[in-house]
């Protein structure tokens, strides 16, 4: 008898249904399993006028029941209010990394609550062991021209929370953890324009992440979104504080830009205290201020690897480190470049260092001024390069300490003195004889 061949195409439809699902992402997109719930299943219809609010947080409610997933499927979903995302509760829509500048494709909450009310409920607030995961945030009220404030579009607290994988095409503030009492939050893969503040830290006591953050104002370019980036660029410049920390303990922040930005990496006291961490592989561009030093913990500052470019605004400096700052700030194979007044301004009784550092394109309208200007505190720089021939180090009157060694530049390193002794300023190159 002749054998039965059964086509090939069915062969793997029945092996199909034998082979377990793959975890991971794709687990999100299956509503049978245990845990997980669709947002469609309590309503959320996703047309960009429906009020989707109640629908979503009634997914959460359950979720939390036991802990689990909320599968936000792709579409355009309104939310008018506040989504509270509750302990053990991960938010997760359709996109697996951050999307291009075209955006509102995949999985996009429409944000329309808390505008002209900066201490509004976030649009998600998260608590401990929560996450939001995979989706887009857009406020479709928000115009290029006619700019308002919002609330935050995350507020984290708590312990062990998440946001990751995330775009953000025209948050007027972006992520705040604090001031509430947190430990251990992890911000990371969340591109996008925040146009007044986009990561702002406070109040963590033990070892918080913010790993690949990029802000940059062409997020809100697309004609998708009635973008125009010019006066966004503008806003940003004069406004947009893009990481600001105040009190957290080892905090690890490592892979992050923004273009543009008033002050691009501040660093502040608030009543919980200042902050200590490592950062390291970071940039930011077209500033007014790359780093601004305001306070910082006594074991202090790290930064390597840094990328600084400063030309906009009247006074374009890289790091200033202000009267009130006692901690120590150490900045470890650093380049700037750009259009500076000055690369650094140091004005603090603090502990300054710059180590094997590249230093270009200061003193932007010729009026004689130095790379850094150490009005106050202890300095070092060594193994540091000059690539131009104007003055390098200017040491005031009251500098406790220095140390200048060990530096090269274009013009040579030309060092004036003002401690009156109190300095140490060897082994570098020699200006060329007049």
């Amino acid at each position: 008898m002749p054998r039965l061949v059964m086509p090939a195409l069915l062969v793997l439809v029945l092996l199909a249904g034998m082979i377990p699902r793959a975890t991971g992402a794709t687990e999100a997109m299956d509503t049978s399993r245990e845990g997980v719930f669709s947002i469609k299943q309590f309503g959320a219809v996703g047309d960009a006028k429906t009020d989707d609010t109640a629908a979503i947080q009634a997914a959460i409610n359950k979720a939390a029941e036991k802990g689990g997933q909320v599968w936000i499927p792709p579409g355009h979903y309104l939310v008018a209010g506040s989504l509270q995302v509750k302990p053990g509760v991960a938010v997760v829509g359709a996109a697996v990394a951050p999307q291009f500048i075209k955006p509102l494709l995949g999985t996009v909450i429409y944000a329309t609550g808390g505008r002209d009310k900066e201490d509004a409920p976030a649009l998600f607030e998260l608590g401990d062991s929560s996450a939001v995961q995979g989706l887009t945030v857009f406020y479709p009220d928000q115009k290029p021209t006619d700019i308002h404030p919002y609330a935050w579009t995350f507020h984290l607290q708590g312990g062990d929370n998440t946001v990751e994988n995330v775009t953000l095409i025209n948050s007027y503030n972006g992520i705040r953890v604090g001031p509430e009492s947190n430990v251990r939050h992890r911000i990371r893969s969340v591109y996008g324009c925040t146009l007044r503040r986009g990561i702002f830290i406070d109040n963590c006591s033990d070892i918080g992440r913010v790993e690949n953050v990029q802000l940059h104002c062409h997020w809100w370019s697309a004609p998708e979104v009635g973008g125009n980036w010019e006066p966004v660029f503008k806003f940003m410049w004069e406004n947009c504080e893009a990481f600001v920390f105040g009190r957290t303990d080892w905090e690890f922040v490592t892979n992050n830009f923004v273009f543009p930005t008033n002050i691009g990496y501040r660093f502040i006291e608030t009543k919980n205290g200042a902050c200590n961490g490592q950062f390291c592989g970071n940039g930011t561009d077209a500033s007014q201020i790359c780093v601004q030093v305001d306070q910082i913990q006594p074991m202090g500052l790290l930064l390597t690897n840094f990328q600084m470019v400063a030309f906009n605004g009247t006074d374009p400096t890289g790091v200033v480190v202000n009267e009130k700052c006692g901690g120590q700030v150490r900045l470890v194979n650093c380049n700037f470049w750009g259009f500076f007044r000055h690369i650094a301004v140091l004005k603090g009784h603090s502990y300054v260092g710059f180590s094997d550092c590249y230093f270009s394109g200061w003193d932007r309208n010729k009026e004689g001024l130095p790379a850094i200007d150490a009005q106050a505190g202890r300095l070092q720089v060594m193994g540091c390069s000059f690539d131009a021939n104007l003055p390098g180090v200017k040491l005031g009157p009251k500098v406790v300490h220095a140390i200048v060694s060990g530096n090269n530049g274009q013009g040579g390193v030309r060092v004036e003195d003002q401690t009156g002794g109190k300095a140490i300023v060897h082994d570098n190159e020699m200006p060329p004889a007049k």
